[in-house]
C-alpha cells in the first residue's frame, strides 16, 4: 500500500489527480456515498494511514467531506474553490496548485 492515501468522491475526480500526481498515491473513490460497507472496507483499514480528502464544493460533497472528518479525525483535508464545484470540472492548473501543498505534481503548461 502507498504511504499516501487520497479520499475523492468519483472515477473522474480520480482521473483528474491521477494525471497530475507526480508520486505513488492510492486514489480511493467512496462514488459520493459511505455505507457501513464501505467504511468497513475502504475507511477503518487505512484510519492510520496518511490520508488526504479532495472532495466537490457542493451539498453532498460537504456531506461527505463531514462523515470523512468524524471516521478519519486525522484526514488532511484540500478544498477545491466553491465556483468550480466539482473536482472533475476544476481546471488543471488550479488543482495542480492546491495539490503541491501536499504532493508532488507534475508540472502543467496552461497554454497546451
Amino acid at each position: 500500500m502507498d504511504d499516501k492515501i487520497l479520499i475523492v468522491e468519483g472515477k473522474n475526480d480520480r482521473k483528474r489527480v491521477k494525471f497530475l500526481l507526480d508520486e505513488p498515491v492510492e486514489v480511493i473513490c467512496t462514488y459520493g456515498t459511505l455505507s457501513e460497507e464501505k467504511l468497513e472496507t475502504l475507511i477503518y483499514p487505512i484510519e492510520n494511514l496518511d490520508v488526504y480528502i479532495l472532495v466537490d464544493a457542493d451539498e453532498a460533497g460537504e456531506k461527505l467531506r463531514k462523515q470523512l472528518r468524524t471516521e478519519l479525525p486525522n484526514a488532511t483535508h484540500i478544498y477545491t474553490l466553491k465556483g468550480y464545484g466539482q473536482v472533475e470540472t476544476t481546471p488543471y492548473e488550479y488543482l495542480s496548485q492546491v495539490l503541491e501543498d501536499f504532493f508532488r505534481v507534475k508540472k502543467i503548461d496552461p497554454f497546451k
